[in-house]
């Protein structure tokens, strides 16, 4: 690195407060059951294009984003944002970006393969349960942050924490009974 790179960059001097680690373990008959009914809730998750327009209520998603925000991340940096739409201006605005990216992916980006695999799911690049869906969560990666002093800081591994806060996130979701579809051009869930 620079050195003129170097000055941009916060060294991390923030004294975090310890929180004890308190913890519990189930009898192991429990953690069976408990481990099979997880399991038996999160098999029935599916990636669902048909999506209603009925409205979720907001401390719901709320709830399932803090559920989220629990993901483990490099040095704990916790290298993402979370953004809820709900306006149908906005919701459209984001669908045609959508649907521009995921046609360039149907006719160029994948490939011949990528196409006629995804031929059985009856799907396209046309995507109207963006403008059905009540809410839209727009999961943003942060590659950096910033000290309170203006400088960047490091936000580590932050491609795969965010990848884990979104695993967690469709779990959270799928305890709510809500159904989801990911849009991986872009990165966020419909509910």
């Amino acid at each position: 690195m620079k050195e003129a790179e170097a000055d941009e960059w916060q060294e991390s001097e923030e004294e975090v407060e310890h929180i004890p680690f308190s913890h519990s373990r189930y009898p192991e008959k429990e953690m069976v059951k408990k481990s099979q009914e997880f399991y038996e809730l999160l098999n029935k998750r599916r990636s669902v294009r048909f999506i209603s327009n009925e409205q979720v209520p907001m401390e719901v998603i709320d709830n399932v984003i803090k559920a989220a925000g629990t993901a483990p991340s490099g040095a704990h940096t916790e290298p993402w944002t979370f953004v809820v739409v709900k306006d149908p201006d906005v919701k459209h605005k984001i669908r045609e970006i959508i649907e521009e990216e995921e046609e360039i992916n149907y006719l160029k980006r994948m490939g011949p393969r990528w196409v006629t695999d995804l031929k059985k799911f009856r799907t396209n690049w046309i995507k109207e349960y963006l403008d059905t869906a009540p809410v839209l969560i727009l999961i943003f990666k942060q590659v950096h942050g910033f000290a309170p002093n203006g400088k960047k800081t490091i936000h580590y591994y932050n491609e795969i924490s965010v990848s884990i806060a979104c695993g967690i996130l469709l779990a959270a979701l799928q305890m709510t009974k809500m159904v989801t579809k990911e849009v991986a051009s872009v990165s966020f869930l419909i509910l």
